[in-house]
Parts: C-alpha cells; structure tokens; sequence
C-alpha cells in the first residue's frame, strides 16, 4: 500500500534522547547504568511514570512515587530530580523532514507527555516552548497521553491516530526511538522505524517514503 501518513513520536526523534541525560545523572551520582530506566521498566502500565503520563497523578505525587520505586531497587532518586532530564535539545534536521513529508503526506504525532513544563514537549523554557510549538503546529493531529489518558504502547493510541488521520496502518510510517512503542504501530501493520541517531533516522525515512532529506 502507498504511503499516505508519516507519524512521529516527539521526544528522542525531534530532540535528542532523555536516556543521554539518564545516563550523565547516573554517572554523576554514582548510580548503576540504566538504573532510570529500569526503574520506569518495573510495573510498567502501573508504576509512577505510566500514571504521571496518563496525568492520573501530578508532580507531587510522582515525585513521592518515583522516589519509593527508586528505594525498593537500592538507590535514592527523586522523581522530581528525573523531570527536568526528560528535555532534550531539538534537531533543526528532523524538523526539516517533517515539512518535507508535510508536502507529500498527512502527518501526526504521538507523544507520552506528562503535565510539567511549558506545553507538549514539556520545554523547561517558554522560548523552547516557542520552538515546540513550531513543530507541532505543521501536524495534522497531535495526540497527547496526559490529555488522551491512554500512552504507547498502548495499541489504542495508534488506532486512534489512523482515525483521526482517515488512514489505515497500512499506509503509515511510524518513528519512534523506543523498540516497546514500534511493536503495537508494526503489528497494527506500520512501517516501524525505532531511531537510533539523527542521521539513522533520516536514512531510514528515506527508504520508507523515497523522499530526500
């Protein structure tokens, strides 16, 4: 089937990942590699992170939560410590080929967010706020977990995309930098691209849509 939709995930593919800022937090603490990660891995539709997405809690409590989660794997880490690592810096590269794919196809976005920061992106600043805003207004449709109340990798999410699209998976490019949140779009019948890097990402577009970036 031809491509008609090319869907984003937003943190990690037009920024750079949360996971560097994860892993210099660790190495500065003295914490066990990939420990955040872990921690938001255990009890993952239940713990702290899975709830502050779907904003069925507010910071304050995830800040408790995330610290309970933290001690009961050995480390003391505060959820409210972790927040401000989840902002990445954007890349003026994968902007481009959204508007490029913009002029070819219908394009959306599904992001878990939670309901800190300045707006989707979750920007520290209300400059990046600005810039995020740029993005998400060439969207056709822009889904959000802590407003929809449902997160990748949630199959729902996803279908609720197509509809609001007026696409079938079958049609759509799906990029996300999470190999969980690619498993649902691919089975549902999408061209899955897990990011790895910024140039990896362009490449693999390219491929899929055979446009130049």
């Amino acid at each position: 089937m031809a491509v008609e939709a090319v869907i984003w995930d937003f943190g990690g593919v037009f920024t750079t990942s949360p996971f560097e800022a994860f892993r210099r937090y660790e190495t500065e603490r003295g914490l066990p590699k990939d420990f955040i990660r872990t921690v938001n891995a255990t009890d993952p539709d239940a713990n702290a992170w899975a709830r502050f997405e779907r904003a069925e809690i507010d910071a304050v409590a995830f800040d408790g939560l995330f610290r309970q989660e933290a001690l009961r794997l050995g480390h003391d880490v505060r959820g409210a410590d972790v927040l401000p690592l989840l902002y990445g810096d954007l890349r003026p590269s994968v902007m481009a080929a959204l508007k490029t794919c913009k002029a070819q196809f219908k394009v959306g976005c599904i992001t878990n967010n939670v309901p800190t920061g300045h707006g989707p992106g979750m920007a520290q600043s209300a400059e990046k706020a600005l810039a995020v805003g740029e993005i998400m207004a060439l969207f056709d449709a822009v889904i959000e977990s802590s407003k929809a109340g449902v997160r990748k990798p949630d199959p729902r999410i996803y279908q609720m995309m197509c509809e609001l699209l007026g696409v079938a998976p079958e049609a759509c490019i799906y990029l996300d930098d999470l190999g969980i949140n690619c498993k649902p779009a691919a089975a549902l019948g999408m061209t899955a691209i897990k990011v790895s890097d910024e140039r990896q990402l362009l490449d693999d577009l390219a491929k899929a849509t055979g446009l130049a970036f």
